[in-house]
């Protein structure tokens, strides 16, 4: 049994649980979505504070004395060793409009280091799942990043934040892709953009100002599986990062 194989296991509990209230939430009750707030590109969810419930409850019964880091701040003990950092949708923006394509991201952190990662596709039914010293996998079978060398025949992922002046910084960065790559692609969910990297359906993915929550899952599993994550500190956002997670290979000039 490795080190983290019951925190794995309950942080997939947890992750398998919130995906099953959200597949039932988008198949069968999309009419009743509830908005806590809407805003020029963002919206937030009364079933984000929902499933958000479900995880925490799943996570703490099991881990009392861990503290909890999500877009709401830190719950528990701040300086407790272990922090669960979660997003309990990712692509909050596609889930409204019903688009099929968003996630359930959860990550525990040890002091500085993550040595858990979980990320649910519920739609699609496919579970990353990684712990530290073990191979990451998806529905259980091992993966690697992309192992293409050239970024004329690479696909690479650019995120534009939800604020004007975000999004006027990251439009060079998107257009100086679309020139140089094979696709560009800007699909809505952090968490997934790294889980595809990490398995190698793209090759890298960018993003200039993006929260951990989204994407402390998927920096465990782009390590793991072979890649390379460059996180960075925001110069002037607190708890922002610009984020560069790739597998290694191709010549990015950024």
């Amino acid at each position: 049994m490795s080190t983290y194989s019951q925190h794995l296991s309950v942080a997939r509990e947890a992750a398998l649980a919130a995906g099953e209230l959200l597949r039932d939430q988008a198949l069968h009750h999309q009419h009743e979505l509830v908005v806590d707030a809407a805003e020029a590109h963002d919206i937030k969810l009364e079933l984000d504070r929902r499933c958000q419930s479900l995880i925490e409850k799943i996570l703490l019964r099991s881990f009392p004395d861990f503290a909890i880091y999500g877009e709401e701040g830190i719950s528990g003990d701040p300086n407790a060793e272990y922090q669960w950092i979660i997003d309990p949708i990712d692509g909050t923006v596609n889930f409204f409009y019903g688009i099929p394509h968003f996630a359930i991201s959860i990550a525990l952190r040890h002091k500085k280091e993550i040595v858990v990662g979980v990320i649910l596709d519920p739609m699609r039914n496919e579970l990353w799942e990684a712990s530290r010293g073990e191979a990451v996998t998806l529905n259980g079978h091992p993966l690697h990043v992309s192992r293409r060398t050239k970024l004329s025949e690479s696909i690479v992922s650019v995120g534009l934040s939800k604020t004007a002046a975000t999004i006027e910084q990251a439009a060079p960065e998107f257009l100086k892709m679309v020139r140089s790559v094979r696709k560009c692609r800007l699909m809505g969910s952090a968490t997934l953009d790294i889980a595809y990297v990490a398995c190698g359906r793209l090759d890298a993915y960018i993003e200039n100002q993006i929260s951990l929550w989204d994407i402390a899952a998927g920096l465990i599993m782009v390590e793991m599986a072979g890649g390379i994550v460059e996180l960075k500190p925001h110069a002037t956002e607190p708890d922002k990062y610009s984020i560069v997670a790739s597998s290694g290979l191709l010549p990015l000039d950024l």
